[in-house]
């Protein structure tokens, strides 16, 4: 097996020498929080509801790229592929928290929904929880009860952050965050494993043939491993298995995210969107709207997931929302 190859000092100073060249290089939208425990939207709206996210580092730019104007008010880096601990969590919710309270947005692993759980008992503001459970590939995470949280995850901050934006309460952005990700489904497909630093060999193994359908974002297994076959074919068992779990009504709008996950170049993610565009129109959906690149990753890994929300008229106007983070922005 191959020595690990990354650009590092080492793996215990990894995040925070990473956090440290984040907050300098968008210094205009966002600071650290003392000892790097939360990065924070520099200036803070203390009328709106604030949104509060984070999860394992591993994952960039999720979640401290989404951080900003119309999307998240704080995220906790935990170490790579690890929950944030409940005081990360507190210290970030009463840094950003004003009167009209604090929704955490949580994927569903165990790690998470427990410290983001004891966070909301500690804090000492009014809080709101929504689990983010998009991944259609397995029936229960390795990590918790029910489904794996993923890049439906960055949908749910978007149309949320743009609702709390424009002043919408508490209970109301709660909700909103619960039709969008009952409407937003999610599958994921590996060609190689990632690294964890402190681990420094492969998660998994993949044969040169191989291909794991349905892998989570840490490298959990997914569906079954199965030989690599054409992209088409890929698209095909990805966006099926997608559009059983969705209802759309006939001429449907939705959103479309070819997400990938470290290591596959855009000409490929591109390739997988035209397929998945094609095989979606033809199920009758109109792609209303379409985001492609690397949002929800893991280290290094090779591979992408698609992502389909079903958008109504209230949640296409807050997607297309004015929006200004370090990773989207229009």
């Amino acid at each position: 097996m191959s020595a690990m190859k990354k650009f590092i000092n080492s793996p215990e100073t990894m995040l925070a020498e990473s956090l440290d060249g984040f907050a300098a290089a968008h210094g205009d939208i966002v600071v650290l929080g003392p000892e790097r425990k939360f990065v924070r939207r520099r200036l803070l709206e203390p009328t709106k509801v604030a949104l509060v996210s984070g999860g394992g580092s591993g994952h960039e730019p999720l979640h401290a790229g989404f951080v900003g104007y119309g999307m998240l008010d704080a995220a906790c880096p935990g170490q790579v592929f690890t929950s944030p601990t409940p005081d990360q969590i507190v210290e970030a919710a009463q840094a950003v928290a004003g009167e009209a309270g604090v929704l955490f947005i949580v994927k569903n692993y165990a790690g998470d929904c427990m410290n983001f759980e004891m966070a909301a008992e500690m804090a000492e503001c009014r809080t709101a929880t929504l689990i983010t459970n998009d991944d259609v590939a397995v029936e229960s995470s390795t990590y918790s009860g029910g489904r794996r949280g993923v890049a439906g995850t960055l949908v749910v901050e978007k149309i949320v952050g743009a609702a709390a934006q424009k002043g919408v309460a508490l209970a109301e952005c709660a909700a909103l965050g619960t039709r969008v990700n009952a409407q937003t489904r999610s599958m994921g497909v590996a060609l190689t494993s990632c690294t964890v630093p402190a681990a420094g060999t492969p998660t998994f193994t993949l044969g040169e043939n191989e291909m794991e359908l349905g892998v989570g974002i840490h490298g959990e297994p997914g569906r079954r491993r199965v030989k690599l076959v054409a992209a088409n074919a890929i698209a095909d068992e990805m966006t099926a298995a997608i559009m059983s779990e969705l209802v759309p009504t006939g001429g449907s709008d939705a959103l479309l995210i070819v997400n990938g996950f470290g290591g596959t170049p855009l000409i490929e993610l591109y390739l997988m969107y035209n397929a998945a565009r094609r095989l979606l129109e033809k199920r009758g959906l109109r792609i209303a709207r379409s985001l492609v690149g690397n949002f929800v990753t893991s280290l290094e890994m090779a591979g992408c997931s698609i992502t389909v929300s079903l958008l109504d008229a209230e949640m296409l106007a807050f997607w297309d929302d004015p929006v200004r983070t370090a990773a989207l922005r229009w």
